[in-house]
């Protein structure tokens, strides 16, 4: 395969990097008033970001330069790793809690969020043992099952912390590998009318969920409660119109719309750059997203084409579920968007994600 070995695909790599660079600005425009009034530092969420921004650069150059064949050798120890982890965060004690969730891990400021590295490690199991196994993925029990109960494991474990948003880009990021592995639509039309009832009974099964759910419907049934964070996002989103109220110019980020530099960045960016600048976001991210596609189709061999299909996937799912909740087409839950929203352990592994998908750019036909 290193006989093969080209440039990385520079549309990627432009994608990203005005990605980062829109997200490094709109952080620091989204947090400045929260941070200074907590921090005294108006740039605390920024510095903190760049340096995220930085690491994942690194690491992204770094894995696009490894031997692809790493992915494979690493994909077991990997998931192995990562499923202990999962299960070491939810002891009392050990596991940090925060916004009602316990999905981290670490020591004062150093902390990590397991189920992220979950969701890169699955990714490069799927991808070896699918394409291990392809010959029998048009088969229910001896194919289909296998690969949808080691991330129904995954997804189970991530939903005792409870972290729903996470949890549904790791199943959605799964299902859509295990179909472009040779699935049969049947089988998983079929099991998605059982995940539908599975995901009624977990609403059901949480007071705050089915609140979500009716927020959503009709955030101002509840403005002060379960609809305050739709109806502040939309509030935001609203003013933008065309060209913005301008860059730093946000009311919203004033306290009133909650987690505006992290999971409502993208209504934040839609207040002061207007419909221009969110437009130009969806826009690079539609040009990743093609660009994964193309890596996919045009990879060497079964392992790659998985590999770029997840990569590609789990980007997609995230950026669209977080688009569609602070625009009101989804319900709210707590996911932040790719390349733009504060978060260390979230940038970095997806930059590192990117990192998988250049280096597999490097050997397409």
């Amino acid at each position: 395969m290193s006989k093969m070995r080209t440039n990385p695909d520079y549309v990627i790599v432009t994608a990203i990097l005005l990605l980062l660079a829109i997200g490094v600005v709109m952080v620091y425009s989204a947090s400045a008033a929260y941070s200074y009034h907590r921090y005294d530092d108006a740039f605390f969420y920024a510095k903190r970001q760049l340096l995220f921004a930085g690491l994942g650069v690194f690491l992204m150059f770094v894995i696009s330069n490894l031997d692809p064949r790493r992915f494979a050798e690493w994909a077991k120890i990997g998931i192995i790793l990562c499923f202990l982890l999962l299960i070491v965060v939810l002891i009392p004690g050990v596991g940090l809690l925060r916004g009602g969730a316990r999905s981290w891990l670490g020591i004062g400021a150093f902390s990590i969020q397991p189920s992220e590295f979950m969701k890169l490690a699955m990714i490069a199991f799927l991808a070896r043992y699918l394409s291990e196994h392809a010959d029998s993925m048009h088969r229910f029990t001896s194919g289909l099952l296998p690969p949808l109960a080691i991330v129904g494991a995954a997804f189970a474990l991530i939903m005792m912390q409870p972290d729903l948003g996470t949890g549904t880009v790791l199943v959605g990021t799964g299902i859509a590998m295990i179909y472009a592995a040779g699935a049969r639509l049947s089988h998983l039309g079929g099991l998605g009318l059982l995940g539908m009832g599975g995901f009624a009974a977990l609403v059901l099964a949480a007071p705050y969920r089915i609140k979500r759910i009716t927020a959503f419907l009709n955030p101002w049934q509840d403005p002060l409660g379960a609809g305050y964070h739709l109806i502040q996002s939309l509030y935001a989103i609203g003013p933008g119109g065309l060209m913005g109220l301008g860059l730093g110019m946000s009311r919203q980020k004033h306290l009133y719309l909650p987690e505006p530099h992290t999971d409502f960045i993208f209504s934040i960016l839609a207040e002061e750059l207007g419909f221009i600048g969110a437009g130009t976001v969806i826009v690079l991210f539609a040009i990743l997203v093609w660009r994964g596609i193309r890596v996919a189709i045009m990879a060497p061999n079964l392992f790659s084409s998985l590999l770029a299909t997840g990569v590609t996937a789990m980007i997609t799912i995230q950026a669209v579920i977080n688009i569609g909740v602070v625009t009101g087409a989804f319900p709210v839950t707590g996911i932040t968007l790719p390349f733009l929203s504060y978060g260390g352990s979230s940038l970095t592994l997806t930059l590192a994600a990117v990192g998988i998908l250049l280096n597999l750019s490097r050997y397409t036909r």
